[in-house]
């Protein structure tokens, strides 16, 4: 039998580079977007960011509303297991109820683990917990800076890449 030479399976250098090619052909669309969109995504992140601390402020004053509704006041310590995102407290209740919330406390900047503090809690949902004389307030001035680190860096970045872009047309 004689003819043209049977080829044998592809090489593993051969199918990884096909599938290298695939992907870049899939990928280059969405590159060419974001260069054509760079500054909308810019700007874009940066109202995400800014929709995100407008919600946390309004969730947080949903939550003292609740609070304040219901309001009661106990001693509470500052436990162990306390992290950057939450901050463990126990505390007594005036039916007596050991409570432990499992979200922690609100707004515990500044506290320490096996400091004794005073917590608002919602009595008729005890895990509803925040610590006594804080407010969403307390919470707005970190985020309204966050919102204007946000806006300094990425709003000139944005206003750059429209800019760049109208001079490349």
């Amino acid at each position: 039998m004689t003819g043209t030479p049977q080829a044998g399976p592809p090489s593993a250098g051969a199918t990884v580079t096909k599938l290298a090619d695939e992907f870049a052909d899939l990928v280059r669309p969405v590159v060419r977007l974001f260069r054509a969109r760079a500054a909308e995504f810019v700007a874009g992140l940066a109202l995400l960011i800014t929709a995100l601390a407008v919600f946390a402020v309004a969730g947080a004053a949903v939550d003292d509303r609740k609070i304040e509704a219901n309001l009661a006041v106990a001693q509470a310590e500052v436990l162990e297991g306390s992290s950057f995102t939450r901050t463990l407290v126990r505390f007594t209740t005036a039916t007596g109820e050991t409570v432990v919330p499992a979200d922690g406390v609100a707004y515990p900047r500044g506290t320490q683990i096996g400091e004794t503090i005073f917590v608002e809690y919602d009595s008729a949902d005890p895990d509803l917990v925040r610590v006594a004389g804080r407010t969403a307030l307390s919470q707005s001035g970190p985020l309204a800076l966050a919102v204007l680190v946000t806006w300094v860096l990425l709003g000139p970045l944005a206003w750059w890449l429209k800019r760049k872009r109208g001079t490349a047309a």
